[in-house]
């Protein structure tokens, strides 16, 4: 990987993590104002689905075609883009009209977001060459799942209570885009070569930079990327659909609500990955799988029941399957990847991770148009309490991860 050298390590760290915060906390912001949305646009569960998952696809594209950019111009330049994009696409979303124009933005809010979420981890390894590969891993994670809680609980809280709240959930997140951007640009960097596995220019610089690795290792890196992906699934489920499932589960309502009950997934899961953080990879795994699939056999029992306490159990038990999951497919990532291969690899992982917020959330949406929500959400359920219970039983009969970190 590419050597950028950035003088005040320290204080370069700390703002790549602030911006890869920053870049994902306008990502999940909308997620408390679908209902509003839907009732100002006369929107039905299917293009709720749809409206978010133009986020994930777009930043699937950006994994897909855009992998090779932090390769050949390092992370500094992608980031800064990204950052740039990213406050362009939320005042957008606070400009947005109708559902075309939303859809536009968030489209180039995942272009974005997946520039940012790929330069800022590759930046975050390259800014501590040499330090613990698990504790990089760990602070990707934790920024990641602190930034994305918190833009629906700001966004929640400032729609609960102020006038406009369709424009006005969106200013903090445009403010702190622009200091992002700001401190971006005080950061030094020399300029640096392409690494020689960015390959020539021309058109297949633009081709799909995807790969596995050696065959002893795909295994559990298929796995941490399906634990991902169900990790996703539950947390889109959670800022697509739970704003308007949430209306028959629990007796409070409103942007604020849904908004917390989002973000308190996301800051719970920071915090079980702070605590996992000395467990060995395979643990971290199983543990994800299993907190996974018992949080989805609670949201079923809920949905029959309608108990504020089990609901409250299965946000619990969701915030524990997502971070350990996430931790741990970051880990599996950090140790199998080979300096020149790491990029690559960590886009696969983040594509087989965005699709399961695309392609189980289009599936429901579509469900809840046809058969009802309830009904639905029952599917998705079922579905994933299988996906993850084979997952943690191929992870059990899995040797530990025998390859030196790098």
């Amino acid at each position: 990987m590419n050597s950028t050298s950035v003088p005040g390590n320290d204080r370069s760290y700390f703002w790549v993590c602030v911006s890869m915060c920053v870049g994902v906390m306008g990502t999940a912001l909308a997620s408390p104002l679908y209902p509003l949305y839907q009732e100002a646009w006369h929107l039905a569960p299917s293009q709720i689905a749809q409206l978010y998952t133009a986020y994930m696809i777009a930043a699937l594209a950006t994994l897909l075609f855009l992998g090779r950019l932090t390769d050949r111009h390092g992370f500094l330049p992608v980031l800064r883009g990204g950052v740039i994009l990213v406050t362009v696409g939320i005042t957008v979303s606070a400009l947005a009209w109708d559902v075309l124009s939303f859809t536009i933005s968030r489209i180039l809010i995942g272009l974005a977001s997946g520039l940012i979420v790929t330069s800022s981890s590759l930046g975050l390894g390259q800014l501590r060459k040499g330090g613990n590969s698990q504790r990089v891993a760990a602070t990707i994670s934790l920024t990641l799942a602190f930034g994305f809680g918190l833009g629906p609980v700001v966004g929640g809280l400032i729609a609960q209570w102020t006038p406009y709240p369709l424009v006005s959930a969106y200013l903090p997140s445009i403010v702190l885009g622009l200091l992002a951007v700001y401190a971006l640009f005080r950061i030094k960097a020399k300029p640096q070569l392409p690494h020689p596995a960015a390959g020539a220019g021309g058109w297949r610089h633009w081709l799909p930079a995807l790969s596995l690795p050696a065959p002893p290792l795909t295994r559990p890196y298929l796995i941490g990327g399906l634990a991902a992906f169900s990790a996703f699934g539950m947390f889109s489920l959670y800022a697509s659909l739970a704003p308007s499932f949430m209306d028959r589960m629990v007796p409070w309502h409103g942007p604020a609500v849904s908004g917390l009950s989002i973000g308190v997934i996301l800051f719970l899961s920071a915090a079980f990955q702070f605590v996992a953080r000395p467990w060995i990879t395979k643990r971290v795994i199983i543990w994800g799988l299993v907190g996974l699939a018992l949080a989805n056999v609670l949201l079923m029992l809920n949905t029959m029941t309608t108990s504020p306490l089990l609901f409250a159990s299965s946000v619990l038990t969701t915030a524990f399957g997502h971070g350990l999951c996430n931790l741990g497919g970051i880990s599996v990532v950090n140790k199998v990847a080979p300096p020149h291969q790491r990029s690559s690899l960590l886009s696969t992982y983040l594509m087989i991770a965005y699709l399961g917020s695309i392609l189980p959330v289009l599936g429901m949406g579509w469900l809840a148009d046809h058969i009802g929500l309830s009904n639905a959400l029952l599917v998705f359920c079922t579905c994933i309490v299988l996906l993850t219970g084979c997952l943690a039983f191929m992870a059990l009969r899995t040797p530990v991860i025998a390859a030196p970190e790098s």
